[in-house]
């Protein structure tokens, strides 16, 4: 349920770029592609269990969860905290001091929000509760991150809203293979596919498919990798 990366098709298959990205392992391998759907809270032990190869699920690259799992580099996407609110509403950070925000629990940057921020943070256990409360004029705005926050701007009912502050920092997502596996062939395999996802601009080629705005970020991964393909390779 994170579109335009995971989710429905009409005919009940699963859609988006992190399934785009799934397909193209599978394809590159010759073998057949088994989206498995996971969630936040199951998806690392999914990978220990041996129900999945792969992750490819919208997650931060950590240091705690790197002593878990076989993280992937480069990343494949980047993500950070920002705000969506009532246009004019708000111009900077500051504005959101001593005024109530509405966050979803369990995201590790709440605590930033409200110790450095000085917001009065409104925590829900989902985004549409968080979202239905900003409509009904319950908070000030609601901290999320950007990617979510600008799919949902390209649609109607958020016509009033925007994204009026930059993210406060990037976080990279990684796909990730079994901790044991990183520094075999399977990882190897997968930081060869990552690599070649940022330096042929296919990451910029889905972002565009899917109507996602990239970051400067894509930008200066693909001149830097680019350049590192070009190097390597003076015939291409």
């Amino acid at each position: 349920a994170f579109k335009p990366w995971s989710f429905p098709a009409p005919d009940g298959t699963m859609q988006g770029i992190e399934v785009d990205l799934g397909k193209s392992v599978a394809d590159a391998l010759g073998v057949k592609f088994e989206p498995v759907i996971i969630t936040s809270a199951n998806r690392m032990q999914f990978l220990q269990q041996g129900k999945i190869d792969l992750i490819i699920g919208g997650m931060y690259d950590t240091a705690e969860r790197r002593k878990i799992v076989g993280m992937i580099e480069p990343a494949y996407w980047t993500s950070g905290p920002t705000l969506m609110a009532k246009k004019g509403v708000i111009k900077n950070w500051k504005d959101i001091a001593n005024k109530p925000v509405c966050g979803k629990q369990g995201n590790y940057y709440n605590k930033q929000v409200e110790t450095e921020l000085h917001a009065n943070l409104i925590s829900f256990t989902g985004n549409t509760e968080a979202k239905e409360a900003l409509r009904a004029g319950k908070c000030i705005a609601w901290v999320y991150d950007d990617v979510s926050i600008m799919a949902d701007l390209t649609l109607p009912e958020w016509a009033d809203y925007e994204m009026p502050v930059p993210v406060l920092y990037d976080n990279p997502w990684a796909a990730a293979v079994p901790l044991e596996d990183l520094n075999k062939g399977w990882g190897a395999f997968m930081a060869g596919m990552a690599y070649r996802w940022q330096a042929d601009g296919k990451l910029i080629e889905l972002a565009k498919k899917w109507n996602v705005k990239p970051s400067e970020w894509f930008t200066q991964m693909h001149d830097k990798l680019h350049w590192d393909t070009t190097y390597l390779n003076p015939k291409k």
